[in-house]
């Protein structure tokens, strides 16, 4: 396929590597002291080695390459992290949607006078979320309508602590949330999932979103379905 892909001038490059270790996706690598695109189909073509090059030896061009290969570079990332025993935020597209985990020391304890946040990752919103990530392994999943966290007061404490949260809203969205938490029950060591929603009928899309995917995954995993009241109560 023909598309925009990077170039590096050989001529002009001095070997300093700041490209290499700005390409996150890993597509560029040193060779004989040289920078070099050495996976194409792991460069995403958004550039970001661009402004790490001192020399201006990066530049783009439109010609026949692999397509990018996104499940390729995840799975590398993930490789990387595992053997380096760190997590790594990816670079590239939305600096919002670059993975994080906050370690538990974070979000240990809380009090009534200073509550703490019980996020452990980020992104959460099921759109932004990558399928694998280290802190889907052995996880007890919540998944969560957007609504829930303003409806229900204890919220972090009662639902979010000691889980991985995704959330979303199918309205809103107006997508079909089903096939991404597929592969991501799938693909990772989940324990259990905790859907919370709210009273109102479109919330029902949510439901029926991670119903179907806990059925497609092909795996038998514990699922508890909470409601919450537009004014704040638990009913069920």
């Amino acid at each position: 396929m023909k598309r925009k892909i990077i170039h590096i001038g050989r001529d002009r490059c001095n070997g300093c590597g700041a490209c290499a270790n700005a390409c996150h996706e890993g597509a560029i690598e040193m060779v004989d002291g040289k920078a070099q695109l050495t996976r194409e189909n792991y460069c995403d073509g958004l550039g970001d080695c661009l402004p790490a090059c001192p020399t201006g030896a990066i530049t783009f061009e439109e010609r026949e390459a692999p397509a990018y290969d996104e499940t390729a570079v995840l799975a590398a990332k993930q490789a990387k992290m595992r053997a380096q025993g760190t997590v790594i935020p990816p670079v590239g597209g939305c600096s919002g949607s670059r993975m994080r985990q906050m370690g538990p020391e974070a979000v240990l304890t809380a009090t009534a006078a200073a509550p703490v946040s019980q996020l452990r990752q980020w992104p959460c919103q099921i759109k932004l979320v990558p399928t694998t990530a280290l802190y889907f392994d052995g996880a007890k999943l919540l998944i969560a309508a957007d609504c829930t966290a303003y409806a229900y007061a204890g919220f972090h404490q009662d639902f979010i602590r000691g889980k991985v949260t995704l959330v979303g809203c199918p309205k809103l969205d107006s997508v079909d949330y089903s096939k991404k938490l597929t592969e991501i029950l799938r693909g990772n060591d989940i324990q259990s999932v905790a859907i919370v929603r709210m009273e109102v009928p479109c919330c029902g899309g949510l439901e029926v979103a991670s119903k179907k995917a806990l059925q497609q995954s092909g795996k038998f995993i514990p699922c508890q379905v909470v409601t919450i009241s537009i004014d704040g109560k638990i009913l069920d």
